[in-house]
């Protein structure tokens, strides 16, 4: 794909027997720095993630595959933060850390977003992260003294040499918009905040064999994610009733429909806030548009096309903060394999692909 789309990298074929070779002495390979590039530009294209506005073949892609230790990766999980805010014109980034390789697995992000809220077992806060919270309390975690809604949790950073490990998000990378409405005065009382950039921790990045476990990307929000699934939802802060409340709406049955005009005014409040503090965002109709143009022209997948993909692991370890990957039973643990075993496989291919077996016809 890379050399279809840059027939100035040069021919194909050196570069696929340079690939065998490695392969065939290590049992991996290391993509270019402008192949990984492609690869995660064209992941994050066909992900779903990739928001209308975003031009994705200028998506800024950080190499920093030589990282394995948990420090360094939170460290520039900050710095992407801080890029990726920019002053609230947000930028679209994914930075890649080191691969799954025979050597040994590369770390991990616990965290489904860099920036989640806090949930208390007495109500307080995001309950969707009340058993995340819970168990990095466990890890050592001390929660605020003066607890609030929107404590923002800790980066979780897990290595195969270290463990998981605790990193607190500097108060400076974490930009915040106070939801304020254009028409409703008292709208501002009720105390709603969001973080500013939504970037997502926990998706592996698999790029031609080549498998990523900590790669974490973004765009900006659609504002219905915050006023519609965040907010407005009773899974989330079950802001939808409080909202219909101060409207004066009879919210004694659903079908006087007060859910959803309380969700729309919560969604105006969003878009109204991220606008006022000059925070990119965009809204649910125009990303619905986007989102059907996508599906129209985007290639069918198949098993060998660069992707990010959620393991089942991963989105526990999200919600409810384990078990670790590398844990002694963990079945999602990498096994390093056998060079030679690979080799092996590779020659079985070639010889395939050559005609060379009697069985091929069939």
């Amino acid at each position: 794909m890379f050399h279809i789309a840059h027939p100035e990298a040069g021919a194909i074929g050196t570069r696929l027997a340079a690939v065998r070779a490695e392969v065939a002495q290590t049992g991996t390979y290391r993509h270019t720095t402008q192949e990984l590039s492609y690869g995660a530009r064209i992941a994050m294209r066909d992900s779903g993630w990739c928001t209308s506005g975003l031009p994705w073949r200028r998506l800024k892609v950080r190499d920093l595959r030589g990282l394995r230790n948990a420090a360094a990766v939170a460290n520039e999980c900050v710095e992407h933060l801080r890029l990726a805010t920019n002053g609230g014109e947000i930028r679209p980034l994914v930075t890649v850390f080191a691969p799954d390789s025979p050597s040994g697995p590369g770390p991990c992000v616990w965290n489904e977003q860099l920036i989640r809220y806090a949930g208390y077992s007495d109500g307080i806060g995001d309950p969707r992260y009340a058993a995340f919270t819970d168990a990095v309390q466990g890890m050592g975690w001390k929660a605020p003294t003066m607890r609030s809604r929107f404590d923002v949790l800790p980066l979780v950073v897990e290595t195969a040499h270290e463990g998981p490990r605790l990193f607190t998000l500097p108060p400076e990378v974490v930009h915040e918009v106070p939801i304020e409405h254009p028409d409703l005065p008292w709208f501002g009382g009720l105390g709603l905040r969001w973080h500013a950039v939504p970037v997502i921790g926990n998706m592996r990045l698999s790029i031609g064999g080549v498998s990523y476990p900590a790669a974490p990307f973004n765009s900006w929000f659609v504002g219905s994610e915050i006023g519609t699934r965040s907010l407005g939802d009773e899974n989330g802060y079950a802001a939808a009733k409080p909202v219909a409340q101060a409207l004066g709406l009879d919210t004694t049955s659903e079908r006087t429909l007060w859910r959803d005009r309380a969700v729309v005014e919560l969604n105006r409040a969003v878009l109204h806030s991220f606008d006022r503090a000059e925070v990119t965002i965009t809204d649910h109709h125009a990303e619905s548009q986007h989102r059907l143009s996508w599906l129209r022209a985007r290639q069918r997948h198949s098993g060998n096309r660069p992707t990010f993909r959620l393991d089942p692991g991963s989105a526990q370890r999200a919600r409810t903060g384990g078990p670790a990957r590398f844990s002694a039973s963990e079945s999602e643990t990498t096994r390093p394999q056998s060079p030679g075993r690979l080799a092996e496989l590779l020659r079985h291919h070639n010889d395939r692909s050559s005609g060379l077996h009697s069985d091929d016809s069939r």
